[in-house]
């Protein structure tokens, strides 16, 4: 089945620029808005350092499957006006609201069949739009967290230390530099800003996004989710608890699904050997997983009662 794709407008300050993707059936037909993770990223989840390619691939997919989508740029990013560095992570919830209401007015689309999905900071925001109340056939949660972001943080602190290289972490040892303690030492100083934007340890931050960040619970959210869920996190994220889907489905009071992919990273790649950041790049010359993609069809699918595909 074949796509085709159309520049879409999300209206609202700023107004969103963004893709839909539809597939080759008549319509209307159900669809799915894609919700990239955290940082500047575009409707593909690319950053210019780092090409992640995951809401692009995944409405290639989608459409495979006979689903539209529609994919956003974040706010200072591609073709939607704003500065990133000044949006808060509630904004970036209104954000996908807002997309989520236009998605719904397209006349190519059911507007009853409409799932939320989202990656990484993605899937807060898609939990967060349906805890609201945003109507929803379903959320799926691409390497989701049920941590406190302050708590998330620390996690990945610990986890990530191991890793380094290891001359990084002799310098560590002998520099006496406990890592878990600089990254609290450093949530003291967010915490203690109060402009949209700060410098901290040199580097210019999104203050604000992280305040609201450190302080927001997923599981409250989770804890209002009465439609189907589906929670897919690799084995090897680095970035993201993978026991966080055994809170996702004890928290979680709607019908829940969860995947627990051996050897997948953050980026929804696998990675062979021990995790480490530091093979990013190499695996992000490859394709999303193709375990994810079809689970993630598969399952939009049986949300949104699409017909066999012939």
């Amino acid at each position: 089945m074949s796509a085709r794709e159309v520049p879409v407008t999300v209206p609202g300050d700023p107004p969103l620029a963004g893709t839909l993707t539809l597939p080759d059936a008549p319509g209307p037909v159900p669809a799915v808005l894609l919700a990239p993770g955290s940082g500047p990223l575009d409707r593909d989840s690319d950053h210019r350092r780092m090409r992640l390619g995951v809401t692009r691939e995944l409405a290639h997919a989608l459409a495979e499957g006979g689903l539209a989508s529609l994919r956003y740029d974040k706010r200072g990013v591609g073709g939607t006006p704003g500065d990133w560095r000044r949006a808060g992570l509630y904004d970036n919830a209104d954000d996908l609201v807002r997309a989520r209401d236009a998605l719904a007015a397209l006349p190519e689309v059911d507007a009853g069949r409409i799932v939320l999905a989202g990656h990484s900071e993605g899937a807060l925001l898609a939990a967060m739009a349906a805890a609201r109340g945003v109507p929803a056939a379903g959320v799926v949660l691409l390497a989701g967290s049920a941590t406190r972001g302050d708590e998330l943080l620390r996690w990945q602190a610990r986890r990530i230390g191991p890793t380094l290289p290891a001359p990084v972490r002799g310098l560590l040892r002998l520099l006496r530099t406990d890592l878990e303690s600089k990254v609290a030492a450093n949530h003291e100083r967010i915490r203690a800003t109060t402009t949209d934007v700060a410098r901290i340890g040199g580097a210019r931050l999104n203050a604000r996004w992280h305040r609201e960040f450190l302080a927001h619970d997923p599981r409250e959210d989770l804890a209002r989710l009465a439609v189907p869920v589906l929670a897919v996190t690799g084995e090897k994220d680095l970035q993201v608890d993978p026991d966080d889907l055994a809170a996702i489905a004890a928290t979680v009071p709607g019908p829940v699904e969860t995947l627990r992919v051996p050897d997948l990273t953050h980026t929804l790649r696998r990675q062979p050997g021990p995790a480490s950041l530091r093979a990013y790049r190499g695996e992000l010359r490859r394709p999303v997983d193709a375990e994810v993609l079809a689970t993630v069809v598969t399952w939009c699918r049986r949300v949104g009662v699409v017909p066999s595909v012939s």
